[in-house]
């Protein structure tokens, strides 16, 4: 327990002096919510990695492969495509509208821009459904940290809650977007290094490796099981159609110094992204096979943190905690962050609340703060499993915001009365959803991911009230021709559009 209090130790120092650094160096509201846009590709990529997988990499992704097998490998698929979609279509061009419809910082002013300023309902409707699922995501991460700290330190699950929230919100709230970014480059790496190591050391450790399939059940080695049904297969392809919707995801895009490192940095992402899918699909399979002769009595999503403790010496089992500390941290700073320029930027100019620069960055900081304790109320139940909220919280957002996103930069013709009906019948489809498949677990209809009905009521939703709505004024048709024009030119760094 020393060798594990003294590497946290260190760990802790190395976050916090990184956030008093980024402290130092916000001067503005703008550099508290997105760097000053400032960011090199490295640090967007493993930025926008490190906000994206979660503690749920490193927990529910293992434990939903240590109970059910190879049929799980469609959800890595999935995000896999979804992730370089994303990068490759949507990042250059919401980096370059965001500075020249006005120096966007967020993605609800970003679709105050697009659409034409004075839209206050589009501003609020964002912002409140931001808030909504970024809450419950948040949960999520409380429910991992959780996790981590009853096992390090065997304490009541509501006490690792408390401890967990504290730290989290301690650090997000001094430092802010520069805070959080910084610390995701030295927590994405962390986390590498712990997925490429545990699942080779478990590995290792097999007495009879060559006999595993006797181990266990056939069909835990078949991509497409009898258990395994076609729609199950859909829901979990269509966790990819989540990211066109995330905005901790998509406000890495929006911060990087220059446009032309977007294709280094997608590189960089999709590299960590595979390779740490991969390791966390290695440790689901190879904790399977540890655990078939010996027996387990310990919660699946923990399976992870199980062999780590098990298998290494102290000092380095603590380094592998630290990265589920990690991928805990960076998801849930991410998604504060958010929620806090969600209330400070948008919900303040909807109630017409003036603000100086110094005092935006203060109230950022106490929303962060009163974000985390309504998330702490929905991850107080002990019996929430990580990988189901993070699946509602994933969807809420895709089917929400993310046929607003794709339509407002690939289609000309959309309108704010569309991107307002499309976020209202996605967000209400996924809630619907979610009540529904609670109500009647056994129904086919219901056990459809949630996203995949929100996601296209969503989009028929956008396309026949924009058809039905006026033409959208010629302001807002020639910012859209502007930053075509600009993404087609390949030496155009992000300048704003001279008027």
């Amino acid at each position: 327990m020393i060798t594990f209090f003294i590497v946290l130790a260190i760990y802790f120092a190395i976050v916090f002096a990184i956030g008093i650094c980024a402290a130092r160096a916000t001067k503005n509201n703008s550099d508290y919510v997105l760097g000053g846009r400032s960011l090199s590709p490295a640090i967007t990529a493993l930025g926008a990695g490190a906000s994206d997988m979660s503690g749920w990499l490193l927990l529910g992704l293992p434990g939903a492969v240590f109970v059910s097998g190879l049929d799980q490998l469609w959800l890595p698929v999935g995000l896999s495509i979804g992730a370089y979609l994303n990068w490759r279509f949507v990042a250059k061009k919401l980096r370059i509208y965001t500075e020249n419809v006005g120096d966007a910082l967020t993605i609800p002013s970003y679709f105050d821009a697009r659409f034409g300023h004075g839209n206050r309902v589009l501003r609020l409707m964002t912002a409140v459904v931001i808030l909504i699922f970024f809450t419950l995501y948040a949960a999520a991460g409380f429910v991992s940290g959780a996790y981590l700290f009853q096992v390090l330190f065997h304490l009541p699950y509501h006490t690792a809650v408390w401890m967990g929230a504290i730290f989290l919100v301690a650090y997000t709230s001094i430092g802010g977007f520069l805070a959080v970014n910084w610390v995701d480059f030295f927590q994405g790496s962390l986390m590498f290094f712990a997925l490429l190591i545990t699942p080779l050391a478990t590995w290792f450790h097999l007495e009879h490796s060559a006999d595993f399939t006797l181990q266990l059940p056939a069909h835990y080695f078949s991509v497409v099981s009898n258990q395994t049904s076609l729609i199950a297969i859909v829901s979990l392809l269509a966790w990819g159609l989540g990211y066109f919707g995330q905005p901790h995801i998509l406000v890495r895009f929006m911060a990087i110094r220059d446009v032309r490192g977007m294709k280094v940095a997608r590189r960089i992402c999709m590299s960590w992204m595979v390779i740490s899918l991969l390791g966390a699909f290695a440790v689901g399979i190879t904790g399977a096979i540890y655990y078939a002769t010996r027996g387990h009595q310990f919660d699946n999503e923990m399976v992870f943190l199980e062999l780590a403790k098990g298998l290494f010496p102290a000092w380095i089992a603590a380094i592998l905690f630290a990265a589920v500390l990690s991928a805990v941290m960076s998801t849930i700073a991410a998604q504060l962050l958010a929620s806090s320029s969600a209330l400070t930027e948008d919900i303040a100019h909807f109630f017409e609340i003036q603000l100086s620069e110094k005092a935006k960055v203060w109230f950022g900081r106490g929303a962060v703060i009163a974000v985390s304790l309504v998330a702490m109320i929905f991850a107080s139940d002990p019996q929430s499993t990580i990988l189901s909220i993070v699946g509602h919280a994933w969807a809420g957002m895709g089917a929400a915001f993310g046929p607003v996103i794709l339509f407002s930069l690939f289609w000309r013709r959309c309108t704010a009365r569309g991107a307002v009906a499309g976020m209202t019948v996605g967000a209400i489809m996924v809630l619907v959803w979610i009540f529904g498949h609670s109500q009647w677990p056994q129904s086919v209809i219901f056990s459809l991911y949630e996203i995949i009905p929100g996601f296209i009521l969503a989009s028929l939703a956008l396309v026949v009230v924009s058809l039905r709505d006026e033409m959208p004024c010629k302001q807002t048709l020639h910012h859209y021709d502007e930053v075509l024009r600009h993404c087609h030119e390949p030496d155009y760094t992000g300048a704003p559009i001279q008027e």
